[in-house]
């Protein structure tokens, strides 16, 4: 194998690196015409008895070209091999801007948009994401806009009737975000279709950055500077080993996780669950009950959406809620009634009714005002068992409702769905727990005094039935909320 001479001053190398890689080509003709005449040597006829020392010499010569040519690829590859060690070398320690933000996304399990906006605690929502822009939240269905920290063992379904407006939507997020129930529960929205999505989508975008940003500050401050504001952000960042160690969430897709000695010293990440949020055709592809009845509306239709989604995340929870967003609020962590009892446990809300009945014939008779009791059907929890088998019962209801009524239309969910409370027999598998009190309507909070304080009420319920969205209850929930500096400060409309 030959070389060409050294360069001077240390120029050249390449070109002598790349002759150890690809020999020269008169090289290779010179051992075309050698195995030639070797060839023609050796088929030759001899004619003396001195025939066999060329030979000999040939063979030796033929031997001797293997072995440099062996030699010369071997020593190609290993040059290649190098080449390529070194180059992989230079690229893995090339300085990265974003270290540091890969290291937290890894350790916290933050999206990219969610890291950015708590390092930049910027108050416009330009950078809010796009539906297209927002990735899957289960098997190629539904959206995902936050994917929590960890897995969690509880699931709040909640359902969008067509009347829900946006600040409606807003209003239900921030005080649910604001719970302790956001700590240790997941949120699965239900829509009617995709075509109030972008409204909707937006609206759960920006209480996920107010909620992201209202963490953060608190976390900064000590416990002394906020212990009489109505947001307490010790439940979101304390949590107990068994809750560490829970493992990812169900919703899209899972992140490695890579904890270096550095990442173990960080303090201990808050701890949130994933909102993702589903369309009715995706759950319920045919709607089944269109052909049972004229208009599906979406609180009879929901109870079609359970069992698909309810049946594919059966595994991941202990305890749901079923809600609607329109008509509760959830103000505390009303799970802690069924959190001890059984798997197959429900919980049921009572609602009375006035109804006015007149007795006697005579002009004079005078009205008189009943009140019975009656069970919601907008507020169900308890144990995943139980709650998947009751709204399997109630779709079949349903079902079996309206192919006996002639009129179609007097299929009501509350009359349904307390005739199925009544009948023992297709409930015997499923344990109810019905409440005595009532749940309290958010006007009743305030009353009729303005100096009373409803702050505090509101915060000695978990939940509160919204009632009419009038001026005077956005005035109790803006108290209730903006009840510190910090909450001014990230809510914008305070």
């Amino acid at each position: 194998m030959r070389f060409t001479a050294k360069a001077k001053n240390g120029e050249g190398w390449g070109m002598g690196f790349l002759l150890v890689l690809f020999p020269e080509e008169d090289h290779q003709e010179t051992n075309k015409k050698r195995n030639s005449s070797i060839n023609n040597n050796l088929f030759a006829s001899p004619s003396s008895s001195h025939s066999f020392k060329p030979l000999n010499t040939l063979l030796k010569r033929t031997n001797s070209a293997y072995i440099l040519h062996k030699t010369q690829s071997t020593i190609s590859i290993c040059a290649l091999l190098l080449f390529i060690t070194l180059l992989l070398f230079t690229v893995s320690t090339l300085p990265s801007t974003t270290t540091a933000a890969a290291r937290a996304r890894r350790h916290y399990g933050f999206p990219r948009r969610q890291l950015s906006l708590m390092m930049n605690n910027s108050s416009s929502t330009s950078g809010l994401l796009s539906r297209n822009q927002l990735s899957h939240a289960l098997q190629g269905m539904g959206t995902l806009y936050r994917r929590g920290t960890r897995a969690m063992s509880d699931l709040i379904v909640a359902h969008a009737v067509e009347s829900l407006t946006s600040h409606e939507l807003k209003l239900f997020l921030r005080l649910l975000y604001r719970s302790s129930l956001t700590s240790r529960s997941d949120l699965v929205l239900l829509f009617p279709s995709k075509s109030k999505s972008p409204d909707f989508d937006n609206a759960i975008l920006q209480e996920d950055d107010s909620f992201l940003k209202l963490v953060t500050q608190y976390a900064k401050m000590n416990r002394s500077a906020h212990s009489m504001a109505s947001f307490d952000v010790t439940q979101f960042v304390k949590m107990s080993k068994k809750e560490r160690q829970s493992g990812e969430p169900i919703w899209g897709r899972r992140i490695r996780s890579n904890f270096s000695e550095e990442g173990k010293t960080e303090s201990t990440p808050p701890s949130y669950g994933s909102v993702v949020s589903f369309d009715m055709e995706e759950l319920d592809q045919e709607n089944s009950l269109a052909g049972l009845l004229e208009h599906v509306p979406m609180n009879l239709r929901r109870w079609a959406c359970y069992p698909m989604l309810l049946g594919r995340v059966r595994r991941n929870f202990k305890h749901i809620v079923l809600v609607d967003v329109k008509e509760m609020l959830l103000v505390g962590d009303p799970l802690g009634r069924v959190r001890n009892q059984s798997p197959e446990s429900v919980h049921l809300s009572s609602i009375t009714h006035s109804h006015s009945t007149k007795h006697g014939k005579k002009k004079s008779d005078k009205t008189q005002s009943t009140r019975q009791k009656s069970f919601n059907p907008a507020i169900i929890m308890g144990g995943a068992r139980g709650v998947r088998r009751l709204s399997n019962a109630m779709l079949t209801e349903i079902a079996r409702a309206a192919m006996q009524h002639k009129k179609k239309n007097s299929v009501t969910e509350l009359g349904l769905f307390n005739q199925l409370v009544g009948n023992e027999f297709i409930l015997k598998n499923v344990k109810l727990i019905p409440s005595a009190e009532p749940i309290p309507e958010l006007s009743s909070l305030g009353g009729s005094n303005s100096k009373s304080d409803s702050s505090l009420s509101i915060s000695n319920y978990t939940l509160i039935r919204a009632g009419n969205s009038n001026s005077n209850v956005n005035a109790i929930l803006m108290k209730h909320i903006c009840s510190s500096t910090i909450d001014s400060e990230v809510y914008s409309d305070c």
